[in-house]
């Protein structure tokens, strides 16, 4: 492997890509990139984040990185999971053109200039589809399936395939990405959230030939949960009072009409309502009513201070024109 001698600090494309436990993989997996990306002839560079590997991994890292001067190696101190590693690739990305893909060498590296080219077209984000996904029916496709429809119904970004780290991106949109958790799963949410225009593309995928796969149908509950924080993200991220004063209101209302009901029959009947459950019901549902609501200022609060300290916007501009 060669490189001019006067290789650019300055890159067109920037391609990052997750490592944990892949020892078997890297050297495949950069000799591919390298192989795929050349040929463009624009300045690249490539990106493996080790995400606390403990097998051999970083030694591999450290053998192949001076005979490819386009990589780059990020090590991490421990685990701290897939989103966090695709946001330290993010971080580290100095190209106008960031591609995300996996370490495990079922997504292949030729597709990268078709999903370049389709971002030139004019979107901000081409996300991969795994039409032809080879991974195992019950424990890998089956539970991504469910997940594509219910997240697609939910959040009205229609896309085939979510679970695909093969995406190409501009920088502004995966700089302004927020990854936390396992939202990683959830990217073209958070796109177009920020605005993004977002095609899709179909892609190869290869079945794991090396090494084990780190997801099964055990994440399905955490997808649900992170479907959940999302919905709230993209309605009242930036007004959760509205959620929680909705909530807490109705509470407070259906509380208010219970204790109405209770002074009615016990002034004008005069029957006792001291061992009603109605009563403590309607008492439990006030209280609630008013701790939603002082939750929602509180987070008004906290949203206020967040954007106001950080110096960020609650809009993005795509463009101006003077």
């Amino acid at each position: 492997m060669t490189q001019d001698a006067d290789y650019r600090d300055a890159k067109d494309i920037s391609v990052i890509a997750p490592i944990y436990n892949e020892a078997p993989n890297l050297k495949t997996l950069v000799q591919r990139l390298v192989d795929a990306l050349r040929p463009l002839n624009r300045p690249f560079e490539i990106i493996l984040v080790d995400d606390g590997s403990t097998d051999e991994s970083h030694e591999i890292l450290k053998q192949v990185k001076p005979a490819v001067p386009e990589l780059k190696v990020v090590v991490f101190r421990r685990n701290f999971g897939q989103s966090a590693a695709m946001t330290a690739g993010f971080d580290h990305a100095k190209g106008d053109i960031i591609v995300s893909m996996d370490g495990d060498l079922q997504n292949d590296p030729k597709d990268i200039p078709r999903l370049i080219a389709r971002l030139e077209e004019g979107y901000d984000m081409v996300s991969g589809w795994r039409k032809d996904r080879k991974d195992p029916f019950m424990s890998r496709k089956l539970p991504s399936l469910i997940a594509n429809r219910l997240i697609g119904r939910s959040t009205g970004v229609r896309l085939h395939d979510y679970g695909c780290s093969l995406k190409a991106y501009r920088r502004d949109v995966a700089k302004n990405l927020l990854l936390y958790g396992e939202l990683h799963r959830f990217i073209p949410v958070l796109a177009h959230f920020y605005g993004a225009r977002i095609a899709e593309e179909t892609v190869t995928h290869h079945p794991r030939l090396k090494g084990k796969s780190k997801y099964g149908i055990g994440r399905t509950y955490r997808v649900i949960l992170d479907l959940i924080l999302m919905l709230f993200f993209l309605k009242f991220a930036t007004r959760p009072l509205q959620f929680f004063g909705l909530g807490g209101g109705a509470l407070f209302l259906s509380g208010s009409l219970i204790g109405l009901y209770l002074t009615f029959i016990k002034l004008f009947l005069g029957q006792d309502i001291g061992h009603r459950p109605l009563l403590l019901l309607g008492a439990v549902l006030i209280i609630a009513g008013l701790i939603l609501g002082a939750i929602g200022l509180l987070a008004e609060l906290v949203i206020r201070t967040y954007y106001e300290s950080s110096g960020r916007r609650i809009y993005s501009v795509r463009e101006v024109l003077e």
